[in-house]
């Protein structure tokens, strides 16, 4: 008996705390996220024109490895692109499907149409101590000739004007690193569950809205679209100082952030289009390669988290049987939920509502982290796109962003 008392005090006490923390952080969500530039809304007539030159205005690299099933959508997108001239590589790196064949044909294709250059490169092998995306990555870079890069996934699809939006906003912010943060096209009330709960979650990782603050320390990056100067890139290190990063994106924006120059997050609903989670239970397959990653491959930092999001995920449910005050307390705790969930709805379209799923969302947030690392640790190693890549040397190789030591 006593026992059960302990416990339901425990439970109405951690609700409570719960609440209170959840609310700080709804508040400053509401707050920041509304400061966030929407290049949907944003005046094209107001932003500063694209330098006149005989080049191309961005290269945009797209990296593809057996993605025959999208990478025509995505390259079709890229072409229907207007206001600028862009400079597309394509990268084939050792696909064993019928990727490098479309990419070859939509090459042809843009040849004739003659608005944008589209260039492919079929890459055979990898050398030793790099990673797959990287390297193709680094190959891009090494062709581009434009002032801008663009480094995307093949599973991506632009709006005619994404680009041109992203570039000439990035010059009026004078940004030397700008994130658009892709729309999740999603099917059914779960996925966008998943989605809310998992942005919610990445509040507490990073405050989007002080990445654009020099004295902050918020750094962030997407995989579908980071925007970044050629010569800033260089500068940083290149690709070369990403060889062994799992997460490459996020490693940009860390690099760029911590060098001083100026990194930004921008919203744009639909300007670019990727169905990322496929199925409610979609992320755990996804993060699969990079959830043990974005803790540095460090056990305790990922047990610590999990343990967190898992006391989210049960003590405000369990809460609400526990007499008036942990009923309260539950209640409050999922009212800070769907705060947070409408302070991003601006950048999502999640309704609010979908939060009655937060607590199984949240779990399978934690049974995806805790695979990550599984797999991991029992592999020795992170498997992508079939190739086995050892523990020791991407523990050796990855940014450690945990701190700003050089």
């Amino acid at each position: 008996m006593e026992v059960g008392k302990l416990a339901a005090r425990w439970l109405t006490n951690t609700s409570w705390i719960l609440a209170l923390l959840w609310w700080g952080k709804a508040v400053q969500m509401v707050r920041g996220m509304a400061r966030l530039t929407d290049l949907a809304r944003v005046d094209l007539g107001s932003l500063p024109p694209l330098l006149e030159n005989d080049g191309p205005h961005l290269t945009v690299l797209v990296p593809a490895c057996n993605e025959e099933d999208s990478i025509e959508a995505t390259l079709r997108s890229l072409l229907a692109s207007t206001g600028l001239r862009l400079e597309i590589i394509a990268v084939n790196d050792r696909s064993t499907d019928r990727t490098g064949e479309r990419m070859d044909a939509m090459a042809a294709e843009a040849a004739k149409n003659g608005q944008h250059s589209l260039r492919v490169i079929h890459n055979r092998m990898l050398p030793e101590g790099w990673l797959g995306k990287p390297h193709a990555l680094k190959l891009g870079t090494d062709r581009a000739t434009a002032p801008w890069l663009l480094m995307t996934d093949a599973d991506v699809t632009f709006a005619p004007d994404a680009l041109e939006r992203a570039v000439r906003t990035a010059l009026w912010k004078g940004a030397d690193h700008l994130v658009l943060l892709p729309t999740l096209t999603r099917v059914g009330f779960a996925e966008a569950a998943m989605e809310g709960t998992l942005q919610a979650m990445a509040g507490w990782a990073c405050r989007f809205w002080k990445v654009e603050d020099p004295k902050a320390r918020d750094f962030f990056g997407v995989g579908g679209f980071t925007l970044v100067r050629r010569d800033v890139l260089a500068a940083v290190g290149g690709m070369e100082r990403l060889r062994m990063e799992v997460v490459e994106d996020v490693g940009i924006g860390w690099l760029v952030k911590r060098a001083g120059c100026r990194s930004c997050i921008t919203l744009g609903p639909g300007l670019v289009k990727i169905h990322w989670i496929q199925g409610y239970f979609g992320l755990v397959t996804i993060l699969e390669k990079n959830g043990f990653a974005g803790f540095r491959f460090n056990l305790g930092f990922l047990a610590a988290v999990c343990l967190g999001i898992a006391i989210d995920a049960v003590v405000p449910l369990a809460a609400l049987g526990v007499g008036v005050w942990g009923l309260a307390g539950g209640l409050l705790t999922y009212a800070a939920f769907a705060l947070v969930f409408h302070a991003n709805r601006r950048m999502n379209g999640v309704s609010p509502w979908t939060v009655v799923l937060f607590g199984p969302s949240a779990a399978v947030l934690v049974w995806a982290f805790a695979r990550s690392a599984v797999l991991t640790v029992w592999r020795d190693g992170v498997v992508w796109r079939g190739t086995l890549y050892p523990l020791k040397e991407l523990r050796r190789g990855c940014l450690k962003w945990n701190r700003w030591s050089r």
